[in-house]
């Protein structure tokens, strides 16, 4: 893989006036925002606010309307196929295929992602032990709980180990033991030197998992800053005087 030209020396994902649009209607107007490598960012804002818009952008599964995008220093969508190597993407739906077992879903998405068979191995017996799914491995996708099915999706999304984790509120559907596992994932590739980017509605998480927060409102960026110091009383008090609405949690 060719190494990227024009990555600074701590960012990893950057836009500059960033706008998608459909049809008349600007989902994103004009993002400005830098991430640096290693950061977790929560992402918060409405429904409708462009998160999700922005989360796919950033997956190379939409295009920008205008502005530019680069991930590891490589441009969206002009590049995508060395972007989409870095990245890994955890939805609210687990992305699955339930008629085949764990071990067959990551042997499957590891051949997509051209890893050599002993690697590919591994690296798969090494995933299901880490989201504590070893013991169910060989058991159809379909039998499995909400959220073992999103502990499958971990494992998946780092099965190629990417630099950047997109999450698109991946807690949706979870109960609180799996919440937990999650959290603990997380943390884990956190602290692994992942960069993590979350779209959630959850503000205690976003200020006890994340390095920083922003706000996105009508698709702009209305807030930036640090988790250093907040609880989620105080981001919940930002949220709703910046958005004139309610947090959900």
């Amino acid at each position: 893989m060719p190494q990227p030209s024009n990555l600074t020396s701590s960012s990893i994902i950057e836009t500059r006036s960033l706008v998608k649009a459909f049809g008349l209607l600007p989902a994103l107007r004009k993002l400005d925002l830098s991430i640096a490598k290693g950061e977790f960012v929560a992402l918060l804002g409405p429904n409708g606010s462009g998160k999700s818009t922005l989360l796919r952008l950033l997956a190379g599964l939409s295009k920008p309307t205008s502005g530019t995008l680069t991930i590891g220093g490589w441009e969206l969508p002009r590049e995508a196929a060395a972007v989409r190597a870095q990245i890994g993407l955890v939805s609210h739906r687990p992305l699955l295929y339930e008629t085949l077992t764990a071990r067959e879903n990551l042997r499957f998405f590891g051949r997509l992602y051209a890893l050599p068979a002993n690697t590919r191995e591994t690296r798969i017996t090494e995933g299901l032990e880490r989201v504590g799914l070893a013991k169910r491995g060989d058991d159809l996708v379909r039998t499995y709980s909400r959220g073992m099915q999103q502990r499958l999706s971990i494992a998946r999304t780092l099965l190629h180990d990417p630099h950047v984790l997109l999450l698109d509120e991946p807690y949706t559907g979870l109960d609180q033991d799996a919440s937990l596992t999650l959290d603990g994932l997380l943390t884990e590739a956190h602290r692994d030197g992942h960069t993590v980017v979350m779209a959630t509605h959850e503000m205690d998480r976003a200020v006890r998992l994340a390095d920083r927060t922003l706000i996105l409102a009508r698709g702009s960026l209305v807030h930036d800053a640090p988790t250093a110091g907040m609880d989620a009383l105080a981001l919940a008090a930002i949220y709703t005087d910046i958005t004139g609405m309610a947090s959900a949690r």
